[in-house]
Parts: structure tokens; sequence; C-alpha cells
């Protein structure tokens, strides 16, 4: 027996993942989905992703495509995805340079001046509510937003960091110290945006995720009043959820593996886990904490069993790969909660899906 929860509601630390007895996309309306790492891998769809995400808006669900990435435009990204399979409008995704324009013409008149330190992505979010990006001084610009932009001009970064020294507001996309490159992970708008802010001895408003105006700027633009998020990381995709107060499914098909889950703290704790995008269309189990007799697992998942010894957790049985990672989670985030240490996972392998 699986403890169930309304969908909207987010458990209590103590209570760990929800179940629900009917496939997530019965239960949420929107679908908010990170790219990289749960859409696709660099220049490749993740696999199963499109005929997963196919069957999702066959259902009824809107998919919604949001992006940390300041740099390129909602076209641009659409078609990359159309590309990959997965179809897409324009007004199907969503950025943080959408989400720091719009902060940002919360501030200023229609038809302000404001200074980019960025690329293509901010100033087209700019222009679409009524402000004007500009990369000269002589401009006498209102404000800053700063943003990933692979061609950026370390004269356009010193000229926005003066501005933002002179005390103009200053909205940043986000701050991802790294940014996903063929050769691998490179320095991320993170590293820019602390470079200004040591300069200039100030923080900016933030829009990306983990904050909550990207994720509210989504709801924006693509309705709904059961917003489902999806991520691969719970530093940004699932601790922005616990920060909107959205639910959340985590997939594990990008950078989170055993080690990452096992640790999450309070406020980056998924409400669901699956090991794939077809978690959005099953039904979850949830794990179930034995009653403590002696030679009894402390948790159990349909055949999983699960049990902390000398602060290592090990897992037996056999079932779902889903239900597996499930019992993971549930059982070292209890470990950590009551014990204040991330539970051993040396010995634990991922079973075969």
């Amino acid at each position: 027996m699986s403890r169930e929860f309304e969908a909207g509601a987010r458990p209590d630390a103590e209570e760990g993942l929800l179940g629900s007895s009917e496939p997530l996309h019965r239960r949420y309306d929107v679908a908010m989905l990170d790219l990289d790492g749960v859409v696709y891998i660099g220049p490749r769809a993740v696999p199963g992703a499109p005929a997963h995400l196919a069957a999702v808006r066959e259902a009824g669900v809107r998919l919604a495509f949001i992006t940390n990435n300041a740099a390129r435009p909602p076209r641009v990204v659409a078609d990359h995805l159309t590309e990959l399979g997965v179809p897409a409008a324009p007004e199907d995704v969503v950025t943080s340079a959408q989400a720091a324009a719009r902060l940002m013409a919360q501030r200023l008149p229609a038809g302000a001046p404001v200074f980019v330190i960025g690329g293509e992505g901010l100033f087209e979010a700019l222009d679409e509510l009524g402000l004007r990006g500009v990369q000269a001084l002589e401009e006498e610009p209102q404000g800053v937003v700063s943003g990933y932009g692979p061609d950026l001009r370390w004269r356009t970064v010193i000229d926005g960091a003066i501005l933002v020294r002179r005390g103009l507001p200053w909205v940043a996309s986000n701050t991802d110290l790294t940014v996903p490159t063929p050769h691998g992970p490179g320095p991320g708008n993170g590293v820019l945006v602390k470079a200004v802010a040591d300069y200039a001895e100030r923080t900016p408003d933030v829009a990306g995720k983990p904050r909550p105006p990207l994720l509210e700027e989504t709801l924006r633009r693509v309705g709904g009043s059961r917003p489902l998020v999806v991520g691969d990381r719970l530093d940004t995709d699932i601790e922005g959820a616990v920060a909107v107060g959205y639910d959340s499914l985590l997939v594990m098909t990008g950078v989170s593996g055993v080690a990452q889950l096992v640790a999450a703290p309070e406020g980056a704790r998924p409400t669901y886990v699956s090991a794939t995008l077809a978690g959005l269309l099953e039904a979850h189990g949830a794990p179930e904490r034995a009653g403590g007799e002696a030679g009894e697992p402390d948790w159990y998942l349909d055949g999983w069993r699960g049990s902390v010894t000398d602060g290592s957790l090990t897992v037996t049985g056999k079932g779902s790969v889903d239900d597996w990672w499930r019992l993971v989670a549930r059982a070292a985030w209890a470990w950590r909660d009551e014990h204040g240490e991330v539970v051993g996972v040396a010995g634990l392998a991922v079973p075969d899906g």
C-alpha cells in the first residue's frame, strides 16, 4: 500500500516521495520540461523522449520547454526540438531571458533603454515587452540585464559593470556556473555574474531557476492550473519547483545519479522520481516503512527491500528500475533527516532497465 497525496500538495520533509495511483499525465495539465539532460543531451534526443512526450501531449497535457540559457531565442530552441523529433512552436518555449525581461519591464517605463550584457536572446526578449536593448553608454541606459552570450565582448562587460556599480537596476538571467559545450562543461553566466557583482559590490535579481520568475513566467505564457516541473538537476529544476510551490518529477537521464539523489537536502527533493520521461505516463508507488520487527527491512516497495546498516544502504529483491530509484530516495532521505548525515551508497548498483 502506498501513501498518496493530492496533486499540488507538497509533502513534509518526513514524508518524502508522493505516490499516485493514476498516471501523472492525468493529475497535471502542463509539464514544464527542462531541456538538456531531459529532452536532449547535446545534439541528440534522450532515447525514448520524443515518443514519451508525444504520448503525453496526445493525452492532453500542454508541454512547455524551459531553459536557463538566455542566448537562444525561443524560435531557435523550437527549431532545434523539432529537428530532434519533438515538435515545438516558439510559444512552447520559455527562456530565462524572457523572465529577466519581465522583471525589468516591471521596473522601467515602456521604451526605456536597457544595457545588455549578453546576446540575441536578451535583445529579443526585451523588445517583446516594449523595452529597447542597447550596448552603448551614450544611449543612457536605465537598467542592466546580463545573460550568457558566446560572442560577448569584454568591452561590453566593462561598460555594463560600470552601470551596475552606479546603481542601475540589474537583473541576471541565471547564475549557472557551467554551460554545456561539445568539449564538456564550460564557464557559465554565473561566473560572469560573480565577476560583475564583486566589482560593483552588488547582487542582481535573478530570473532563472532555481529562483521563481522563470517558472512563473512559464505558467503565465502557457496557461494551466496544475503544473509539474520535470528536470534532471536537483539544484536548479527541483529546488526551483519547491521554491515556487509546484510539484516536480526528477528523471535520471541527465546529471543526477545515486550520489546526488541520496544527498538531496530539504528544499531540493522531488515529488516524484522516474528513470525516464516514461514516468509521466505511469502511476507511481511510494515506499513504505516496515514496522521495525527483528529481521524486517526498513523500507519496501513492490519487489524491492531496503535497509541501512552501519550507515550504508542496501537494496535487495527485484522489480522495476523506477521503483528502485524511489526506494533509494525515500530510505536515504529518511536516514539523512533522522541522523543528520548522508547514507553510504558505495555498494549500490542501478539495476538494468
